[in-house]
């Protein structure tokens, strides 16, 4: 064999001649080496067996206490929205709908009094317009820009001030007892009911939305934390019996220690979340279902009530498309036979006798209501307007006394059940109360516990 002259450069390889073999130093091959020689001794012995299920029971304990940590951290996130932010935000966007809606029905009734408005009337009013701008005012600032809700609670902000604008030009002409103030106040209701309340309904049903889904989220079943905890649990179990068929020894101190923290947690995970889930259903299914029904039969009882009075003013002007029937009388009909149908669907839905009382106490209203109005309107018919007028507005035995009958048993039926709803979500948010934190510090005993528990067990061999 030739060697190259000393001090040239090798030959690289090129076509025909293959490369040089690579070989690995000696100091490497004998790292790897002894690196494998450790494993092999660990998967042969008992005290390598040993460090390896030790070193993988506190592992999965590690785990168990993260991922529950992490689950139901998001679950307690959402049971908190459920009640510090979306719950609220959906009441307020309904006392909104509400609010404009007995706001026209007071304009309607103030103008029906005549040049002189009943102060009661009036502040009645001017409370709903101040309750309806500063609920909008807080809803804007809890909002997010890029939703849609806060698309609608933009055009609710831009439309009120037009609406009282109408409002107050029908009064002032109403003062003067100039025909015009009729035909304001029918414009001013044409835009509460065309664009105000709708975009206020909207905006109660997307608020309504995000409080099932956070409910949704909140009550959603832990089945990673409930895995990672029967997996650590099964481990430390088969570890002790593995220790007790070994040694004879009925009990490992720190493998028991982690077996008891390990089962406190999941315990408390399996039954913190089946009674948050509990509750949080309960307050969606009693709480929620019922308010958002009462809500919707309060507005239909104001809706109708506005029409009622808008039948007074315009008499006859409006009629429907084909010419043949008062509209706002036609409206009427339609918001009344709405609103008892969700009587009926709320005292099916009413749990006890304090929700379902004023319930009754709205439906027994509004027969009485109905029966006042068809006289009201038989003696209208007739041409004999101050008695209608009087049937409609008058203090005693009218419809409007009725109407308030109606709406002060929806008021009390709503506050029950808001009531009902607050318990039951808070009962739910507190059952997931401490769990992340208390999983992830029992998680760490555990493994610490674990270790101990091996180390014992390893100074044996010493």
């Amino acid at each position: 064999m030739t060697y190259p002259p000393s001090g040239t450069a090798p030959r690289e390889p090129g076509p025909g001649r293959p490369s040089a073999p690579v070989t690995v130093p000696a100091q490497r091959r004998g790292v790897g080496a002894e690196a494998a020689a450790r494993l092999r001794a660990a998967a042969t012995t008992e005290p390598g067996r040993l460090q390896i299920y030790g070193a993988v029971l506190a592992l999965l304990v590690v785990v168990f206490g993260a991922v529950t940590y992490l689950e139901i951290a998001a679950r307690a996130s959402s049971a908190d929205d459920v009640v510090t932010r979306s719950q609220p935000l959906s009441a307020d966007a309904a006392s909104i709908y509400r609010s404009l809606a007995d706001a026209d029905t007071m304009a309607a009734s103030g103008f029906l009094a005549g040049a002189q408005e009943p102060p009661e009337v009036l502040a009645r009013y001017d409370a709903d317009i101040e309750e309806a701008s500063r609920l909008l005012v807080d809803a804007a600032a809890s909002t997010d820009p890029a939703t849609a809700s806060h698309e609608e609670i933009t055009t609710l902000s831009r439309l009120l001030p037009v609406y009282t604008g109408l409002v107050e030009r029908a009064r002032a002409n109403n003062r003067q007892g100039l025909p015009l103030g009729g035909a304001y106040l029918r414009y001013a209701n044409q835009k509460m009911t065309g664009e105000l309340l709708p975009a206020a309904e909207r905006l109660y049903t997307a608020e309504t939305g995000r409080l099932a889904t956070d409910s949704a989220d909140a009550r959603r079943f832990p089945f990673l934390s409930l895995g990672a905890g029967i997996v650590a649990l099964g481990a430390l179990v088969w570890m002790q019996q593995r220790n007790y068929r070994r040694t004879n020894r009925v009990f490992n101190h720190g493998l028991l220690a982690a077996t008891a923290a390990a089962t406190v947690v999941l315990l408390w995970l399996a039954v913190g979340h089946t009674v948050a889930r509990a509750e949080l259903r309960g307050a969606m299914a009693h709480g929620q279902e019922s308010l958002d029904v009462l809500n919707k039969a309060r507005i239909n009882s104001l809706k109708a009530r506005a029409n009622e009075n808008l039948t007074l003013v315009a008499r006859g002007a409006v009629l429907t498309p084909d010419g043949t029937r008062d509209q706002y009388e036609t409206d009427y009909g339609t918001g009344m036979k709405e609103l008892g149908a969700q009587l009926e669907e709320a005292r099916e839905l009413a749990d006890d006798a304090r929700g379902s009382k004023p319930v009754k106490d709205a439906i027994d209203g509004v027969s009485t209501w109905q029966d006042r109005h068809r006289k009201a309107r038989t003696t209208d018919d007739r041409g004999d307007y101050d008695s209608a007028l009087q049937q409609v507005i008058g203090p005693e035995g009218s419809t409007g006394e009725s109407f308030e009958r109606v709406d002060d048993a929806l008021e009390r039926a709503l506050a029950h059940e808001q009531d009902e709803f607050d318990t039951a979500a808070q009962d739910g948010r507190g059952a997931l109360g401490g769990l992340p934190f208390g999983a992830a510090a029992l998680a760490v005993l555990g493994a610490v516990a674990v270790i101990v528990g091996v180390n014992r067990r390893l100074s044996e061999y010493r």
